[in-house]
């Protein structure tokens, strides 16, 4: 025929392939049936011919790696009968090497016993797996291809870090490029090399930094057999797992489906990886795979549902109005400490936790002054860089609340090293919110890690009060500042600096 031939063999010995290709290659087919999942190996083994009796070519071995064969063989043809066997397998991660190649042997010579190697090879692949928390579901390789500096990549990726910690995703490895390709965002070449890299890891999954079109998120997840990914997925995957009140879930469903909805035309099996955990929580996996007029019904379901609630906030708007009681708002960057200062200030109970997007459920609480004033104060969802459009449209009908404050709380975590970054991303939102121009007071939080003099420092050149959340003696300041704002309308001078 001269045509190569090719079978894939399970490890019973069944045979669930046979292909046949042209004189030079053959086509391996998608191998649905047998997922990789979190295995080390997929437990086929791949043998095909070579018709000029020549060895395992670069593609082979690029084959056995994406497709983490047991095995991959080349059968050497000469005079239309087998000659020489050509085999290669995949390493354990530790040993520095990806694959070994075996010096060929005649076909007619080859004895061993697959089962008992594929045994002792897999458990030994195991062992050398790097993650160390086996009780996250998902681990994985964080990417960032992008042409701007590298110390603002490594910031951003740092802050991608933390998100991934809040989704409970272990991170293996980081990966930064600078250099973008069109379709794949990487190069296809360097791609592979992350794709092999991770499934020799262990990694689950390819979390990109940067926000990925449709077409690019369809491109590489056809060719990665991992979830994939993008900054903005993974935020809303946290809101999605945040979000307890019924003003929440609308708000995260819908920013969700908007998201989704010019990303669902031909994903085909690609789908079936982000079904459940990482990626596919909020409106659940069947809504991924239903089709675009059945996600806008919803998406103009979830609309008028978040009219209602609207109407319902506008109502107690106006019962808080009537009572001429003083709102002050708590805005910052996410984990900035903004609940577990309502907490200490008001002696309330409400969720906090060191981890981005701990809170997104608006909390409001009463703070009674030293002279029997009384103030209600409210917490907001944080804001973070790059938040997606699609989230910060769902979420504006609760942050227009803020219109209605007296005051507002600009909290910022002086510890992070990033904090003018963050202040400034504060601004910006408030900006778009339509917000600058109301009374702000800054607020420099976690003063117990950093030195006294540093923050003496930060205070004097932002004209900023300066505390600690969790130590409510050093409020007295922030008391008299509030005070002397929504009491005795003291104007507060402004000195922030843009970065």
């Amino acid at each position: 025929m001269n045509r190569q031939v090719a079978v894939t063999i399970e490890r019973s010995g069944k045979i669930s392939h046979v292909i046949v290709g042209d004189a030079s290659s053959v086509f391996i087919p998608e191998m649905t049936d047998y997922p990789l999942g979190k295995k080390v190996l997929r437990g086929l083994r791949f043998i095909h011919t070579h018709l000029k009796n020549e060895p395992l070519t670069k593609d082979d071995l690029t084959d056995l790696a994406l497709l983490r064969f047991d095995y991959i063989a080349a059968l050497g043809v000469k005079d239309g009968l087998p000659d020489k066997l050509f085999g290669a397998y995949l390493m354990p991660s530790n040993v520095g090497v990806l694959y070994e190649v075996e010096e060929p042997v005649n076909f007619y010579n080859v004895d061993r016993n697959f089962a008992a190697f594929i045994e002792s090879l897999e458990e030994e692949m195991h062992k050398g797996r790097s993650w160390t928390d086996t009780n996250l579901t998902e681990r994985a390789i964080l990417v960032s291809v992008s042409p701007q500096p590298k110390y603002e990549l490594e910031d951003s990726m740092d802050e991608l870090c933390e998100l991934c910690r809040s989704g409970d995703i272990e991170v293996i490895d980081t990966v930064i490029q600078r250099a973008a390709n069109p379709r794949y965002l990487l190069g296809m070449g360097k791609l592979k090399e992350l794709i092999i890299e991770a499934l020799n890891k262990g990694a689950t999954m390819l979390v990109f930094d940067q926000d990925l079109s449709p077409s690019q998120g369809k491109a590489i997840s056809d060719l990665a057999e991992l979830k994939v990914i993008d900054r903005s997925q993974l935020i809303l995957d946290i809101f999605a797992h945040r979000a307890h009140s019924r003003d929440g879930k609308v708000q995260v469903e819908l920013a969700q489906l908007k998201y989704r909805l010019p990303r669902l035309i031909g994903k085909g099996t690609a789908m079936s990886r982000l079904t459940g955990g990482i990626g596919g929580r909020g409106p659940g996996e069947m809504k991924l795979e239903i089709d675009r007029r059945r996600v806008r019904d919803r998406i103009t379901l979830l609309t008028k549902e978040l009219e209602k609630l609207s109407l319902a906030r506008t109502q107690r708007k106006h019962r808080r109005a009537q009572s001429a009681m003083p709102i002050i708002s708590i805005v910052g960057y996410t984990n900035a400490g903004k609940s577990t200062l309502l907490n200490n200030l008001t002696e309330s109970s409400t969720f906090t936790e060191e981890k981005m997007f701990a809170t997104l459920d608006t909390a409001s609480r009463r703070l009674r002054f030293p002279r029997q004033r009384d103030v209600i104060m409210t917490d907001t969802v944080g804001f973070i860089r790059d938040l997606p459009q699609d989230l910060v449209a769902a979420f504006k009908s609760t942050l227009e609340e803020l219109e209605d404050a007296d005051l507002l709380l600009h909290l910022v975590d002086i510890s992070n090293p990033r904090f003018e970054k963050q202040m400034a991303s504060v601004e910006n939102t408030l900006h778009e919110l339509n917000l600058s121009a109301k009374e702000t007071l800054l607020v420099f939080n976690k003063t117990d890690r950093v030195p006294q003099i540093e923050v003496d420092n930060l205070v004097r050149r932002f004209d900023a009060v300066a505390v600690s959340a969790i130590d409510n003696t050093t409020f007295r300041p922030l008391m008299t500042a509030m005070e002397e704002r929504i009491f005795f309308k003291t104007p507060k001078k402004l000195k922030y600096c843009e970065v």
